[in-house]
């Protein structure tokens, strides 16, 4: 009887292993499909295409928070007062040739009498008098401004010297052209009229971007490889044959 007993149990410890070890081929086959299902979708977002090589959302690329939420109209009635408010601007500069200095006056002229007048008609109307907030600009504020401001003039020059070094071709040639591109732009409208079309292209053209994302990232990658091609031909037929600087001469002598 105890030797049945143990062959009963062999048996059953022998059945337990061979069903133990479909289900472990089981379980690390579908691991192993769910760890591929996993990377196949990184690694198909990292083989497309993307405009400027971007990485990130629209929304993180311009930095997220409320900046971003204007920009690609998440709250539209910021948004619609954000772009009004510079319509109403540009018309009143540029069409009604209102000057920037006479609005200031006019405007502290308007409000200084309305906030006079207003105090003063307290005593006769028996109603608090308005509570002006004091405006105080933080230091730390100004600080980083300035230093912004500063770090970003510096590095226009560091690119400009780099590009006036003639170590680039090509970078001189994009600049040159960019430069020569603005310049016939200037001729067409001053410049409160192209910072006003420059502040109307960053508040429709990410929105748009973001909608229609796939389609022209598909037509940005095209684009960008016919640009390669025909960069290629210029740079073969042309680039190649132009001599470099003086400086490579120089240091081989």
């Amino acid at each position: 009887m105890a030797d049945e007993h143990k062959e009963d149990a062999v048996g059953e410890s022998s059945v337990e292993k061979i069903t133990e070890k479909p289900r472990e081929e089981h379980s690390s086959s579908s691991s192993s499909d769910s760890d591929d299902e996993k990377t196949a979708p990184s690694s198909f977002k990292s083989s497309v295409y993307r405009l400027f090589g971007r990485q990130r959302p629209v929304h993180k690329v311009f930095g997220g928070g409320k900046p971003a939420d204007v920009v690609l109209w998440r709250n539209k009635k910021i948004s619609a007062g954000v772009l009004g408010g510079a319509t109403a601007m540009w018309v009143l500069f540029e069409l009604l040739e209102y000057h920037l200095l006479t609005l200031v006056c006019h405007c502290l002229i308007l409000s200084l009498a309305i906030l006079f007048l207003w105090s003063n008609a307290t005593t006769f109307i028996n109603k608090s008098p308005p509570r002006i907030p004091e405006i105080n600009i933080p230091e730390d504020t100004v600080v980083n401004i300035a230093l912004t401001i500063r770090f970003e003039i510096n590095r226009a020059f560091a690119l400009l010297r780099d590009i006036a070094s003639g170590r680039d071709l090509r970078k001189f040639l994009a600049v040159i052209a960019g430069l020569w591109v603005l310049s016939i732009v200037g001729t067409w409208c001053n410049f409160l009229t192209l910072f006003y079309i420059a502040f109307v292209a960053l508040h429709t053209v990410p929105v748009l971007y973001e909608k229609y994302e796939v389609q022209i990232d598909s037509f940005a990658e095209k684009a960008m490889v016919e640009f390669k091609k025909q960069w290629a031909v210029f740079d073969a037929r042309v680039l190649s044959k132009i001599p470099r600087g003086l400086s490579k001469d120089k240091k081989k002598v």
